[in-house]
Protein backbone atom coordinates (compact mmCIF):
# COMPACT_ATOMS: atom_id res chain seq x y z
CA UNK A 1 0.00 0.00 0.00
CA UNK A 2 1.40 3.23 -0.84
CA UNK A 3 1.76 6.21 1.63
CA UNK A 4 -0.57 9.22 1.61
CA UNK A 5 0.67 12.51 -0.07
CA UNK A 6 2.41 14.66 2.10
CA UNK A 7 -0.48 17.16 2.39
CA UNK A 8 -1.91 15.10 4.24
CA UNK A 9 -0.33 15.36 7.33
CA UNK A 10 -1.64 16.78 11.01
CA UNK A 11 -0.28 20.18 11.87
CA UNK A 12 2.28 18.09 13.99
CA UNK A 13 3.29 16.08 10.30
CA UNK A 14 1.94 12.40 11.09
CA UNK A 15 0.97 11.15 8.15
CA UNK A 16 0.36 7.24 8.66
CA UNK A 17 -0.12 4.63 10.66
CA UNK A 18 1.23 1.13 11.09
CA UNK A 19 3.19 -0.80 8.08
CA UNK A 20 6.53 -2.30 7.98
CA UNK A 21 9.94 -1.59 8.08
CA UNK A 22 10.94 -3.44 4.72
CA UNK A 23 14.19 -1.90 3.02
CA UNK A 24 11.05 -1.03 0.09
CA UNK A 25 8.76 0.40 2.72
CA UNK A 26 11.78 2.76 4.20
CA UNK A 27 13.22 3.73 1.07
CA UNK A 28 9.87 5.10 -0.40
CA UNK A 29 8.81 6.70 2.39
CA UNK A 30 12.92 8.28 2.11
CA UNK A 31 12.23 9.20 -1.41
CA UNK A 32 9.18 10.84 -0.88
CA UNK A 33 10.29 13.38 2.11
CA UNK A 34 8.68 10.53 5.30
CA UNK A 35 10.52 8.83 7.71
CA UNK A 36 9.40 7.01 10.67
CA UNK A 37 9.87 7.34 13.96
CA UNK A 38 7.59 5.65 16.94
CA UNK A 39 8.51 4.98 20.59
CA UNK A 40 8.58 0.95 21.71
CA UNK A 41 4.87 0.69 23.02
CA UNK A 42 3.55 2.69 19.98
CA UNK A 43 2.55 1.39 16.02
CA UNK A 44 5.38 2.47 13.39
CA UNK A 45 4.51 5.92 12.89
CA UNK A 46 5.31 7.87 9.79
CA UNK A 47 6.21 11.20 9.65
CA UNK A 48 6.65 14.51 6.75
CA UNK A 49 7.00 17.75 9.36
CA UNK A 50 6.24 21.16 7.48
CA UNK A 51 8.22 23.18 7.93
CA UNK A 52 11.15 21.14 7.50
CA UNK A 53 14.45 21.30 9.78
CA UNK A 54 17.33 21.03 7.18
CA UNK A 55 21.26 22.28 6.78
CA UNK A 56 22.66 23.12 3.30
CA UNK A 57 26.76 22.57 4.02
CA UNK A 58 27.65 25.83 2.90
CA UNK A 59 25.83 27.34 5.90
CA UNK A 60 27.52 25.01 8.13
CA UNK A 61 28.32 27.40 11.19
CA UNK A 62 31.93 26.01 13.17
CA UNK A 63 32.46 27.97 16.29
CA UNK A 64 35.83 29.49 17.28
CA UNK A 65 35.95 26.86 20.31
CA UNK A 66 35.06 23.67 17.75
CA UNK A 67 37.96 24.95 15.06
CA UNK A 68 40.38 24.66 17.98
CA UNK A 69 39.47 21.16 18.61
CA UNK A 70 39.27 20.00 14.99
CA UNK A 71 42.55 21.61 14.64
CA UNK A 72 44.14 19.79 17.60
CA UNK A 73 43.09 16.72 15.97
CA UNK A 74 42.31 14.46 18.91
CA UNK A 75 39.83 12.22 17.31
CA UNK A 76 40.46 9.98 14.18
CA UNK A 77 37.11 9.55 12.26
CA UNK A 78 35.61 6.91 9.70
CA UNK A 79 33.01 6.24 7.49
CA UNK A 80 31.09 3.13 7.63
CA UNK A 81 33.18 0.76 10.09
CA UNK A 82 31.30 -0.10 12.50
CA UNK A 83 27.37 0.47 11.67
CA UNK A 84 25.93 -1.28 14.58
CA UNK A 85 27.73 -0.45 17.47
CA UNK A 86 27.07 3.37 15.95
CA UNK A 87 23.14 2.62 15.62
CA UNK A 88 23.36 0.83 18.93
CA UNK A 89 24.92 3.42 21.07
CA UNK A 90 22.34 6.42 19.51
CA UNK A 91 19.77 3.78 20.95
CA UNK A 92 21.03 3.80 24.39
CA UNK A 93 21.52 7.61 24.52
CA UNK A 94 19.33 9.55 27.02
CA UNK A 95 17.09 12.23 25.71
CA UNK A 96 15.51 15.12 27.58
CA UNK A 97 11.57 14.23 27.63
CA UNK A 98 11.70 10.53 26.26
CA UNK A 99 11.69 8.02 28.78
CA UNK A 100 12.80 5.16 26.46
CA UNK A 101 13.91 4.88 23.11
CA UNK A 102 12.79 5.13 19.73
CA UNK A 103 15.37 2.82 18.16
CA UNK A 104 14.20 -0.18 19.06
CA UNK A 105 15.18 -3.27 17.81
CA UNK A 106 13.04 -3.37 14.81
CA UNK A 107 14.32 -0.07 13.87
CA UNK A 108 18.26 -1.39 14.36
CA UNK A 109 16.93 -4.47 12.43
CA UNK A 110 15.58 -2.56 9.70
CA UNK A 111 18.58 0.59 9.39
CA UNK A 112 21.30 -2.41 9.44
CA UNK A 113 19.98 -3.74 6.72
CA UNK A 114 19.54 -0.93 4.59
CA UNK A 115 23.41 0.18 5.56
CA UNK A 116 23.97 -3.73 3.99
CA UNK A 117 22.64 -2.42 0.97
CA UNK A 118 24.56 0.71 0.78
CA UNK A 119 21.59 2.94 1.72
CA UNK A 120 22.57 3.84 5.14
CA UNK A 121 26.00 5.10 6.71
CA UNK A 122 27.29 5.33 9.94
CA UNK A 123 30.25 8.00 10.62
CA UNK A 124 32.48 6.90 13.83
CA UNK A 125 34.45 9.43 16.12
CA UNK A 126 37.47 7.24 17.59
CA UNK A 127 39.60 9.13 20.84
CA UNK A 128 42.78 6.15 21.27
CA UNK A 129 40.65 3.25 19.85
CA UNK A 130 37.31 3.30 21.74
CA UNK A 131 34.08 4.68 20.05
CA UNK A 132 33.10 8.37 21.65
CA UNK A 133 30.59 9.92 19.41
CA UNK A 134 29.05 8.85 15.79
CA UNK A 135 26.03 8.84 13.66
CA UNK A 136 23.92 7.46 11.05
CA UNK A 137 21.69 8.09 8.34
CA UNK A 138 20.21 7.89 5.03
CA UNK A 139 22.07 8.49 1.71
CA UNK A 140 19.66 8.90 -1.63
CA UNK A 141 22.43 9.36 -3.73
CA UNK A 142 20.66 12.09 -5.30
CA UNK A 143 22.64 14.53 -2.99
CA UNK A 144 20.51 14.72 -0.23
CA UNK A 145 21.65 12.66 3.18
CA UNK A 146 18.72 12.32 5.86
CA UNK A 147 20.48 12.29 9.44
CA UNK A 148 18.77 10.07 11.49
CA UNK A 149 20.58 10.15 15.28
CA UNK A 150 23.93 11.39 16.69
CA UNK A 151 25.63 10.06 20.00
CA UNK A 152 28.23 11.69 22.10
CA UNK A 153 30.28 9.53 25.16
CA UNK A 154 32.25 13.06 25.65
CA UNK A 155 31.92 16.86 25.04
CA UNK A 156 31.77 18.10 21.34
CA UNK A 157 32.49 14.21 19.82
CA UNK A 158 29.27 14.24 17.50
CA UNK A 159 30.23 17.56 16.94
CA UNK A 160 33.44 16.63 15.58
CA UNK A 161 31.83 13.64 12.99
CA UNK A 162 29.13 15.65 11.56
CA UNK A 163 31.25 18.48 10.91
CA UNK A 164 34.54 16.54 9.45
CA UNK A 165 31.36 14.31 7.41
CA UNK A 166 29.75 17.96 5.86
CA UNK A 167 32.95 19.27 4.62
CA UNK A 168 34.36 16.01 3.39
CA UNK A 169 31.41 14.80 1.37
CA UNK A 170 29.27 16.68 -1.83
CA UNK A 171 25.70 16.93 -0.17
CA UNK A 172 23.84 19.37 -1.05
CA UNK A 173 21.33 19.25 1.60
CA UNK A 174 21.31 17.44 5.48
CA UNK A 175 17.83 16.25 6.37
CA UNK A 176 17.59 16.91 10.04
CA UNK A 177 14.13 16.80 9.95
CA UNK A 178 12.75 18.27 13.07
CA UNK A 179 14.06 21.20 15.28
CA UNK A 180 17.02 20.91 17.78
CA UNK A 181 19.16 23.76 19.22
CA UNK A 182 21.83 21.55 19.05
CA UNK A 183 21.67 21.61 14.94
CA UNK A 184 20.41 24.94 14.93
CA UNK A 185 23.97 26.08 16.93
CA UNK A 186 25.78 24.13 13.90
CA UNK A 187 23.40 25.89 11.14
CA UNK A 188 20.13 24.14 10.66
CA UNK A 189 17.47 25.94 9.83
CA UNK A 190 13.28 25.57 9.07
CA UNK A 191 12.21 25.32 4.96
CA UNK A 192 8.83 24.82 3.83
CA UNK A 193 8.43 21.26 2.79
CA UNK A 194 7.47 21.51 -0.87
CA UNK A 195 11.01 23.32 -1.14
CA UNK A 196 12.42 19.90 0.76
CA UNK A 197 10.44 17.48 -1.52
CA UNK A 198 12.18 19.78 -4.51
CA UNK A 199 15.61 19.04 -3.57
CA UNK A 200 14.81 14.78 -3.29
CA UNK A 201 13.17 15.23 -6.84
CA UNK A 202 15.00 17.55 -9.02
CA UNK A 203 14.36 16.26 -12.42
CA UNK A 204 11.05 16.77 -11.52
Amino acid sequence: MPFPDVTETNEEGLLAVGGDLSVERLMDAYRNGIFPWFSQEEPILWWSPDPRFVLFPEKLKVSKSMKQVLRNKNYTITINKDFKAVIKECSLKKRDGQSGTWITNSMIEAYVKLHELGFAKSVEVWKNDLLVGGLYGVDLNNGVFCGESMFAKESNASKVGFITFIQNTNYKLIDCQVYTQHLESLGAEDIPRVEFLSYLNPVN
